[in-house]
């Protein structure tokens, strides 16, 4: 079995490592009743509905 020379340095593991660390941006729709961003498959914020049907009262001035 293949041993290394060397111990590999920690920046030098860390650049081979560093492109699957990365964040992603989370995908946005438009909601078909206001028109707000909101996250996919998800009831909409500002107004409440989901799948044109309403599933949650929304609190004004918040």
């Amino acid at each position: 079995m293949a041993v290394p020379k060397r111990k590999t340095s920690t920046t030098r593991r860390d650049k081979r490592r560093h492109n699957s660390y990365k964040l992603e941006i989370p995908a946005m729709a438009k909601c078909e009743q206001c028109g707000a961003v909101k996250r996919p498959h998800r009831v909409c914020e500002a107004c409440g509905y989901y799948n044109g049907v309403k599933r949650m009262k929304v609190k004004e001035g918040a």
